[in-house]
């Protein structure tokens, strides 16, 4: 059975791929990416490195041939590029006989506030339209996001978000891979839907997990949209990233990611990984 990992040089997909050959033999895994040269270390451990580039189609149906078990990871971009670029991957699919796509969404996708959202809605549309099997995990926030807010208190200043007392599902971005990786060389995931979330905490209760790690007091600020895209701008932050995180924080508010579910222990088979060892990392410890 040959099993694919799109975007297998990111760091979401990375993470997929060492998930994978710990349990499945190398010859068994192909990865399509859009340089081929980033991933000569997976080619010497022999993977198979195919060259796929979401805005070349031809070069997709061609990395996608002979591929039972196909996972989408979700593109970077604007709404309507990412959109076109996951229609354009399930369509090569379709045409190279795909038997099935596990692809990489976001929680509570056919009603999340979040503008990123519709991207996920118009693909798991376009999934299920194509009549592959399929199974949709939708990913709840990647711990690995807060890096910025973590980042500024280690150089003293306050975390601040304008989430009020919102909960968020963090998880590390290590879990969602090892995930991801469970389901695409499982059995029995055909056509569903998983809701993958941490336990539900606010920013404060999170800001408190940093601060044992960072041996620290750490001074949360509440702040409204106007003030937090003050502090952004204060920061350097472009224009249209400040909007977007802005947009980001106020679809939290409303509750975007607050989906309990225990949907990514089931698929670990183990708790998820402590946010405070999450925090190691990202802080290089």
């Amino acid at each position: 059975m040959k099993l694919l990992v799109t975007g297998a040089t990111g760091k979401l997909g990375s993470l997929v791929v060492n998930a994978l050959l710990k349990t499945n033999a190398a010859t068994d895994l192909a990865v399509s990416v859009r340089s081929p040269e980033k991933a000569e270390s997976l080619r010497s451990q022999g993977v198979d490195v195919r060259h796929g580039d979401f805005d070349q189609p031809e070069t997709l149906e061609k990395a996608f041939a002979g591929v039972d078990r196909l996972l989408l990871i979700s593109t970077d971009g604007d709404n309507e590029t990412r959109i076109r670029q996951h229609q354009t991957a399930v369509q090569a699919a379709k045409k190279a006989g795909v038997g099935y796509i596990a692809y990489t969404s976001v929680v509570n996708a056919e009603h999340n506030p979040l503008s990123l959202a519709e991207v996920h809605r118009k693909t798991e549309q376009t999934i299920r339209e194509s009549g592959i099997p399929y199974t949709f995990l939708r990913n709840n926030w990647y711990l690995e996001n807060e890096a910025g807010s973590v980042q500024a208190v280690t150089h003293g200043a306050p975390w601040v978000h304008a989430t009020n007392d919102s909960q968020v599902g963090w998880a590390t971005r290590r879990d969602y891979a090892e995930a991801a990786a469970a389901v695409l060389a499982g059995e029995g995931h055909e056509n569903k839907v998983y809701e993958l979330s941490g336990k539900l905490r606010t920013q404060a209760e999170l800001a408190a997990i940093a601060g044992e790690v960072l041996g620290q007091e750490i001074n949360v600020q509440n702040v409204d949209d106007a003030a937090y895209a003050d502090i952004m701008k204060g920061a350097g932050l472009p224009d249209f990233v400040v909007s977007m995180l802005v947009e980001m924080q106020s679809a939290i508010r409303q509750g975007a990611l607050a989906v309990e579910s225990d949907a990514l222990e089931t698929l670990l088979g183990r708790s998820a990984q402590p946010l405070s060892e999450g925090f190691k990392a990202i802080l290089g410890n």
